[in-house]
């Protein structure tokens, strides 16, 4: 018997308003279970019960916030990552500066009496939690996207039938490309 799995190899591709976020075609389980548990960590430690927003100290959602952009370009292609992340700083309707690391936005901001940091990719909440639904179900082997990206490759079938496998003797030990 013979199984072949079929590897995505095209970008995985999110339209959000007027953005299309690239994700990588395949994300190892590893790398998605190391990121998603920094991400809950990051959430217990600010205290943010992501069920009930309505008692949350607001600086402590917005880092909340800013940990789940990370977790989820850590799931994308670098430019798609790099834009997702990018904080432009804004003073009178100009951006001042762009930065990646929200500390340094906010310093740089702070020198700048009457700016503000913003995200430059501006989304609900709602469209934030829907990406993160999306790779959850895309990387975390949970159901699959009910639409997928024209690289996706089918859901492999399983093989055999409850209960069977192949027999010990007929069983191959070959590994395919070696």
């Amino acid at each position: 018997m013979r199984k072949t799995i079929a590897l995505h190899t095209e970008p995985h591709v999110v339209e959000v308003g007027p953005y299309e976020l690239e994700f990588e075609p395949e994300v190892m389980g590893d790398q998605f279970i190391d990121a998603y548990v920094e991400l809950s960590e990051a959430q217990k430690a600010k205290g943010v019960d992501l069920e009930n927003l309505n008692d949350a100290d607001p600086a402590a959602l917005r880092m909340t916030m800013r940990s789940l952009r990370i977790f989820l370009a850590r799931q994308m292609l670098p430019v798609s990552a790099e834009l997702f992340l990018r904080l432009d700083v804004i003073k009178g309707g100009e951006v001042l500066q762009s930065f990646q690391d929200d500390a340094e936005a906010q310093a740089f901001a702070a020198e700048h009496p009457g700016a503000v940091v913003r995200d430059a990719v501006r989304l609900p909440t709602r469209a934030v939690a829907e990406i993160l639904e999306f790779t959850v179900e895309l990387y975390g082997g949970g159901s699959r996207p009910t639409s997928s990206s024209s690289g996706s490759a089918p859901r492999s079938r399983p093989g055999g039938t409850p209960g069977t496998g192949p027999s010990p003797s007929r069983a191959s030990t070959r590994t395919r490309g070696r």
